[in-house]
């Protein structure tokens, strides 16, 4: 059964996330609230709690994980970003996109063996940049959307009821975002919609 850490969204205790980081550290699987639903998220580079979202989610081996990221400097570690790109995502960061980018060495190949791109998201959401701030690297992240379902867990109760035999920690942030992120793919250069969802995409053309 998995422990749950209430977080308040505005006001974390700093505490209580370092006993998060302190799971993360040890291989934890934890769901966590963002702008765009709870996600399900580890630590970077793990082999063995990416297997177990993957079993969570039914997710296939070509699934696009995205790194959580706390600024636009820490993108740039992990994916190649020319000066238009960065300046397409300081307009819209944090906010509800995930952008899938050209993924550099710094990406562990656990995570995309046969890919070399990797999708990218600085959420506006208080809990997710606490966590990620103080685990001091980006969190390997996958939106709760369960096999059966089409649209993220918001309610901290339904994530406990629907996998919580199946993660370590739940963190209760309270009710967050119903939607998925709006993906935009910038791997060629120009915005190319891959999915409509929470971040405006009236300016794609």
């Amino acid at each position: 059964m998995s422990q749950t850490i209430v977080l308040h969204p505005a006001y974390p205790d700093p505490q209580l996330l370092d006993a998060i980081i302190k799971g993360l550290h040890a291989g934890a699987v934890i769901a966590y609230p963002t702008d765009s639903g709870y996600a399900l998220g580890c630590r970077l580079g793990l082999h063995k709690p990416l297997q177990r979202i993957e079993k969570i989610r039914k997710l296939p081996a070509s699934h696009n994980y995205t790194l959580m990221c706390r600024s636009l400097s820490e993108i740039a570690t992990y994916a190649r970003v020319d000066t238009a790109m960065y300046r397409l995502m300081k307009r819209l960061l944090p906010g509800g996109y995930t952008f899938i980018l050209p993924a550099t060495q710094e990406v562990p190949k656990v995570m995309q063996p046969n890919k070399k791109t990797i999708g990218i998201r600085i959420p506006d959401h208080p809990v997710a940049l606490a966590i990620v701030n103080t685990l001091d690297e980006p969190l390997l992240s996958t939106t709760l959307i369960l096999p059966e379902q089409d649209e993220p867990l918001t309610d901290p109760e339904d994530v406990s009821d629907w996998v919580g035999e199946e993660v370590d920690i739940i963190i209760d942030g309270g009710y967050c975002g119903f939607e998925p992120t709006s993906v935009i793919d910038l791997t060629d250069g120009e915005p190319v919609l891959v999915r409509e969802g929470s971040g405006d995409v009236s300016w794609i053309s």
